[in-house]
């Protein structure tokens, strides 16, 4: 159920016409309240999308009645005509919804090709068909609606004590930290203000979402949504919640991982040792660019000395002649030299870890990265953000 399962929700996926192979490319959730709190990351990227700078506006009000997001067209790089339209959008979405909510209450999230004017004719009448169709059940209509390259739609959920956080995202491309790395919406029942919410996104993104690196290109639209209904009536501790959250992120995260546009591989880089976590973050995600070592992945290949030039690049504490590497569980580089066999490391499963012991200090991060193929390639020529 995705965004609905979270009592006070409803949602609706449709296909208004946006992308051209007629696929639903349109979903709008809605809150009912009682409570409209919210909060919301964005990328970190200068360059950001319309939709973007609109949202992150809403977002100063902390409070938030409906999210509107459409696939087909980012609506990026659109100049004042792009604003525009998004704030059309909202104002539709507020229109069809009643008197209750205005447009500074509304979210807008767009994905697609970067450039391109997103066909107005289309998504306005697509809005009032969305309106029509919400439903308490509408929740995986609408994590299908926001697939671009997507080959399958990501939703995660979590209940416990009277209370739940849902969840849908999209993702497959232009996967690289920068808070966020998608479109993602988050909802709960639970009763709680929006600072209490903030804390709790930012504090989950900064080890998920943040955490995830698929081929180190950042999107101009990325856009992480929670909001609460207060619906279930339940308080949940802070620590409670927030765990909650972060469990719907890293599940949701680790679906985009394993969705990479022509993957075959799911890489999880754990550093361990490190002098600092801020260390240990800036090796796995060198170790995670690093095309090289991704293709060797593919190959199947235990190129230990790849992991090594990557940690080489980074301003991390460590002294290379007690860096230690482990693949699947064998330890192919001891001390800066030649560890166990190689060939002892089987590659032949979807997930492959990576350890990468600094040998300085007490502090880890993992990241998750993903192979490369000729299909990334491929999939990629007609994708943008």
């Amino acid at each position: 159920m995705s965004v609905t399962a979270a009592q006070g929700f409803t949602a609706a996926g449709i296909a208004a016409g946006i992308k051209a192979n007629g696929n639903p490319d349109l979903a709008l959730v809605v809150n009912k309240g009682p409570r409209l709190a919210a909060a919301g990351v964005f990328t970190s990227n200068r360059v950001k999308a319309a939709p973007v700078h609109w949202s992150e506006q809403v977002l100063r009000g902390a409070t938030v009645g409906a999210v509107v997001l459409n696939s087909g067209g980012a609506n990026a790089c659109t100049g004042p005509k792009g604003f525009q339209d998004t704030h059309a959008t909202a104002e539709k979405v507020a229109a069809v919804l009643g008197e209750d909510f205005n447009a500074g209450e509304v979210v807008v999230a767009s994905t697609g090709l970067i450039g391109v004017l997103l066909p107005m004719d289309k998504l306005l009448p697509g809005i009032e068909t969305a309106a029509a169709a919400l439903s308490e059940d509408g929740g995986e209509a609408a994590a299908i609606a926001i697939k671009t390259t997507d080959t399958v739609h990501k939703t995660a959920t979590v209940s416990q004590g009277g209370w739940t956080v849902g969840g849908m995202a999209k993702g497959a491309g232009m996967l690289a930290p920068g808070l966020a790395t998608m479109l993602v919406v988050l909802t709960t029942d639970a009763d709680l203000d929006s600072a209490t919410l903030d804390t709790a996104l930012r504090a989950a993104t900064r080890t998920t979402f943040d955490r995830v690196d698929s081929d180190g290109c950042m999107s101009t639209n990325d856009t992480v949504l929670l909001l609460a209904s207060g619906a279930s009536g339940q308080v949940p501790a802070y620590e409670e919640f927030a765990e909650a959250v972060r469990t719907v992120c890293d599940d949701l995260a680790r679906q985009l991982i394993g969705d990479a546009e022509g993957a075959s591989k799911d890489i999880r880089i754990e550093v361990i040792g490190a002098a600092s976590e801020d260390d240990a973050v800036e090796v796995g995600r060198s170790i995670a660019r690093n095309n090289l070592l991704k293709c060797a992945i593919h190959g199947e290949d235990p190129n230990w000395g790849r992991v090594l030039s990557a940690i080489g690049t980074t301003r991390a504490a460590f002294d290379p002649d007690r860096l230690n590497v482990a693949i699947n569980g064998v330890w192919v580089c001891k001390n800066g030299s030649v560890g166990e066999d190689r060939d002892l490391v089987s590659m032949k499963d979807r997930e492959v870890r990576i350890t990468a012991d600094l040998s300085t200090g007490g502090e880890s991060a993992v990241i998750w990265a993903n192979d490369l193929t000729a299909d990334y390639v491929h999939e990629n020529s007609a994708y943008s953000s």
